[in-house]
This record gives C-alpha cells, sequence and structure tokens, in this order.
C-alpha cells in the first residue's frame, strides 16, 4: 500500500503507555507531532510503578523498618513485643501504588497527545488494528510494551504451582515458608523482604554465586549477610524435580555430587522476564525479534526504519531511567531524523535493593577483564568508616576503577547503606569523565557515608600519575 504524508492519522504512534512510552510520545508531541498512546494493559502505569520498583521498594523499606526495630540493642534502645500487621504492610504499597498510578493516568489523559485505551496489532508497517474496533494508519511507531513474567522452562513446577513476582505482590497473607528460585535482584530482594516478616526462606541459585554479573567480592558480602539473617542459600545447584507434599511442595536439586531436598509452603520463581511482544503481529510490519525482544540499533530504530522501540520490550537492560531515554531518543529521532542521537550505556547502572544495598555503575572487574579493558581498582571498607560505624552499618565496601594510564574514573561499586543513593557521586563523577585525582581532591563533610569515596580515589591517585585525559570505553 502506497502511502502519502498527509494520508496518515498520525505523525506517531507509540504503542503502550509505560515510563518509555510516556517519555516518547511527550517528547514526540513538544516537537508539534501528531501523535497518538495506546494502552492495552489491565492497568495503566507501566510495570515500574504497578509491578516493579515501587511496590517492591515500599516493601524493603517496611522490611528494613522491621528489622530495626527488632534488633535495637547497639543503640541501647529497647523494644518489647514488636510485631507487624501484614495486610497494613500490603495496604500501604497498594495507596503508594495507587497514587503513581494515578499521576502516570493523569499525565496520560492531559497530555497534548490523544490517548487510547486498547490493545494493538499491525495490518501492515503503517497501519494498527485496535481490539476495541477499527484502526488507523501512523507514519512512525515507538513499541514500548514492556515486559511481563518469564513462563518456567521446568515442566515439574508448572504441575506443582509457584507464585511469580507479581504474585507475590498481591499476597494476602504471608506463607510461612518459602523456596525462591533464582539469586537474581528480584530473587535476592523478595527473599529478605520475606525472611524479615518472619517466613522461612530458602534461596536456590545455579551458578556458583548469587547476582552472577556482579563481582565476587559484592556477591560474597550479600551470601553472609542473608545467612547472618537466617535465610538459607544454595549455589552451584541444578533443579532436579518438584512435587507437592502434605501442607507444601518440596524441590530437589543437586548441590554440587549431592541431592538435595527442600521442603517449604510455597514456592517464588524468580528467574526473569521476556518481552511483552505477544499479540502485536510484528511480522506483518517488517520488525525483527529474537527471542520475543525487538531487535534495536542504538538509534532505537528497529528492522522496519519507520518504526523504533524502546524500554523492555527491547532492552539489553530493563531499567526504568534507561527506558525513558530510549523512548526520548526514538522520538527525537522521528522528530529529527538528519540529526540523530544514539544511547550511550556507558553510565549503566545497577542497582540490588537488598541490605546492603548493591549499586555499580560503569565496568566491574568482571566485565574489565572480559573485556580485556586494563584498570587499576582500590576499595575501601564500611567496617573502618566513621559515619557507618556510628549506623551499625559495618557490611560492605566501596570500590573505584580507575584508568591506569590517565586515571579516568571508569567503575565504581558500592556495597553498603545507602549505596543506590552514594552511587550517584560516580556517576557524576563519570558523566564529566573525572579523574581519581579530582575526585580525591573534592571536599567532603565529616562524618558522613559520602566522604567514604575519598579514600579508595586517594589510593588510587596516588598510584597512578596524572595524565592527559583520554575516554577509557
Amino acid at each position: 500500500m502506497l502511502f502519502l504524508m498527509a494520508d496518515f492519522d498520525y505523525d506517531v504512534a507509540v504503542i503502550g503507555g509505560g515510563s518509555a512510552g510516556y517519555a516518547a510520545a511527550r517528547t514526540a508531541a513538544n516537537a508539534d507531532l501528531r501523535t497518538v498512546v495506546i494502552e492495552g494493559g489491565r492497568e495503566v502505569g507501566g510495570l515500574c510503578i504497578l509491578r516493579g520498583c515501587m511496590p517492591t521498594k515500599a516493601l524493603l523499606y517496611a522490611a528494613e523498618v522491621m528489622h530495626l526495630v527488632r534488633h535495637p540493642d547497639p543503640w541501647g534502645i529497647r523494644v518489647k513485643g514488636a510485631g507487624f500487621d501484614f495486610e497494613q504492610v500490603m495496604a500501604r504499597k497498594d495507596a503508594m501504588v495507587q497514587d503513581f498510578a494515578g499521576h502516570r493516568r493523569q499525565q496520560l489523559t492531559e497530555g497534548t497527545f490523544e490517548f487510547l485505551r486498547a490493545e494493538a496489532r499491525f495490518l501492515d508497517p503503517h497501519t494498527v488494528a485496535l481490539s476495541t474496533g477499527g484502526k488507523f494508519t501512523a507514519r512512525n511507531f515507538v513499541i514500548s510494551t514492556g515486559s511481563r513474567v518469564a513462563p518456567s522452562p521446568l515442566p515439574f513446577l508448572d504441575e506443582v504451582g509457584y507464585l511469580t513476582s507479581d504474585d507475590a505482590l498481591e499476597l494476602k497473607r504471608l506463607p510461612k515458608s518459602l523456596i525462591v528460585l533464582g539469586g537474581g535482584a528480584v530473587g535476592m530482594e523478595f527473599a529478605q523482604f520475606f525472611a524479615r516478616f518472619d517466613v522461612k526462606v530458602t534461596l536456590i541459585q545455579r551458578s556458583t554465586h548469587v547476582l552472577h554479573d556482579f563481582d565476587v567480592d559484592a556477591t560474597d558480602t550479600l551470601e553472609n549477610v542473608f545467612r547472618r539473617e537466617g535465610i538459607t542459600v544454595y549455589t552451584n545447584t541444578k533443579l532436579l524435580a518438584a512435587t507437592r507434599k502434605s501442607g507444601g511442595k518440596r524441590v530437589s536439586f543437586l548441590h554440587g555430587a549431592q541431592e538435595i531436598h527442600v521442603e517449604a509452603e510455597e514456592i517464588l520463581f524468580a528467574l526473569g522476564r521476556i518481552a511483552n511482544t505477544e499479540g502485536l503481529d510484528l511480522a506483518k510490519a517488517g520488525v525483527a525479534t529474537e527471542n520475543s525482544r525487538i531487535i534495536a540499533n542504538e538509534e532505537m530504530q528497529t528492522s522496519a526504519k519507520h518504526i523504533y522501540a524502546a524500554g523492555d520490550c527491547t532492552g539489553p537492560y530493563e531499567i526504568v531511567h534507561i527506558a525513558v531515554q530510549q523512548g526520548e531518543v526514538a522520538a527525537c529521532n522521528i522528530a529529527n531524523p538528519n540529526h540523530p542521537r544514539q544511547m550511550d550505556y556507558r553510565l549503566l547502572m545497577e542497582i540490588v535493593f537488598t541490605e546492603p544495598q548493591i549499586a555499580v555503575i560503569g565496568l566491574t572487574e568482571r566485565a574489565a577483564l572480559a573485556r580485556a579493558i586494563p584498570y587499576r581498582a582500590a576499595s575501601y571498607p564500611f567496617a573502618d568508616h566513621g559515619k557507618s560505624l556510628l549506623m551499625e552499618a559495618k557490611d560492605g565496601f566501596v570500590k573505584l576503577l580507575a584508568n591506569p594510564a590517565t586515571g579516568e574514573i571508569i567503575g565504581g561499586s558500592c556495597v553498603g547503606p545507602d549505596g543506590s543513593d552514594l552511587l550517584h557521586e560516580i556517576v557524576v563523577a563519570m558523566y564529566k569523565r573525572m579523574t581519581v585525582h579530582e575526585l580525591a581532591a573534592v571536599p567532603h563533610y565529616h562524618p558522613t557515608l559520602a566522604e567514604i569515596w575519598t579514600y579508595p580515589a586517594e589510593e588510587l591517585a596516588l598510584e597512578i600519575k596524572p595524565g592527559i585525559p583520554a575516554r577509557s570505553f
């Protein structure tokens, strides 16, 4: 079908109204493009608000408060009979989600673009049909349909049944015991949440360490904390079977050469998400995918040059601020095709909101070694830092990676209190391509958690002769 420019109903159609989709629509509309957003989900708000960042962090903060209340002795405080009301914990989470979702609905319905509640599927590269009836055409598209919980690849799990991360957020009561399958960020965060609310938790991870993409010193710290808090952690495992037992479920697995059997009331399957692209009929639009994820270049352009993708449906990282950037890049490139912008993943951040938190920017040692990037590293423990000692937050450390020739900071890790916030000092430093010499010279107030960064910076500044600034990676 041959279209002329004036034939299209819209300049830009955004399929999906989550963080990436809203960012794309706002950017496109601000560029005076006729824009429509189509959202077909049961709820409006996107994964982060509805079933991701916000509800899980609300629950984790409640668990942290519970933990502090039950361990007041170091500060000379006495608390008797500390308990909790799980229904109230969940009700607070629900209220916060509704508040955040309400704001997003307002942004979508009152934006300078059209907002439609329907599912969409492609009829051809420029035409989509709506589940509510009718169809329309658009000159360009941005697909931002997010992700959904990955189905279990193990038939025996389907037979016995299990909770997903979505299910865990809707629980009306706590199970007495829980087996968590998966030691990624989702599994680790839920494991600690449940354990701090008196659930007996066993975590089973396939690889030799939890959070296998992180450095071993970080994962060792978190594994030790989990075991200290009463969580049973098995790594280097292979699942064999899952069966129903009276009053619960049983999981069998190899741990090294030994076969282990663990029983619990419930199982939490926390082994990832997949792109939510089913039903879009992407083949009719000429959009290539790989394992359900939409393939896009650094300009967020798909194999169909007029169709872009953003957020979890394309990856490569399922992180909200990256999804927002991708949506903005996609819309900017539609509006300004002669001056395209590209995504820059140099400042990639990864954060796990356990306690201690694990937060990473740029390169880890593992990644630097895998990519044969030369580096010098230095770390400093919270157990020898004034402010963290005052807080009784002695687990973990901070670590800096620097270019050995110039001293430019190429990576930072914080395993410890408020790591998610502390990391942003290194984000700013890396954004400005600062050297360890420059960071070491920045004044830091005492006593603060943030001043801990000066110690590895000073150590590296002494080791590395100041050189001519050069881009490291």
